[in-house]
Order: C-alpha cells, then structure tokens, then sequence
C-alpha cells in the first residue's frame, strides 16, 4: 500500500511540474495573447476536436473490452 501512494505522489508531483513548466514556456513565447485572440470558429473547432478524440478513444477502448469479454479473441484450437 506504501508503494502505491508513493507512485501516485511521485506522478502526482511530476504532472504539476509539466503543467507549471508548460505554462511557462507558453508565457515566455507570448502565447498567452494569441489564445485569447482566437475566433469563436477557433474555439469551436478546438472544442470539437477534443471532444470527438476522446469521444473516438472511449468507443475503440470499449470495443476492445467488449471483444476481449466476449471471446472473439479467444485462439481456436480445433484444428
């Protein structure tokens, strides 16, 4: 149990220190001014896009799952 809690803290930390740095990085190159001057057509083709991606890698991870549970993956050993 000592172990899990020690790798989720470990990857805890180390996701909020790629986010802070991504911010940074972001900051210094002046890309906070251009995200907020993207179009309303922007946001909303961003919006989709991230979206739809996940929307596509639930149903394909789904599909997986299903085809796992019910056997179509099984080997055929009749010969």
């Amino acid at each position: 149990m000592k172990g899990i809690l020690l790798a989720g803290l470990v990857l805890g930390a180390l996701m909020v220190a790629s986010v802070w740095v991504s911010v940074y990085v972001w900051n210094s190159m002046d890309g906070g001014e251009i995200a907020f001057s993207m179009s309303w057509h922007g946001w909303l083709a961003l919006t989709l896009g991230v979206v739809l991606t996940a929307a596509l890698g639930v149903g394909l991870m789904m599909l997986v799952f299903h085809s796992s549970r019910s056997g179509h993956d099984d080997l055929d050993d009749t010969l």
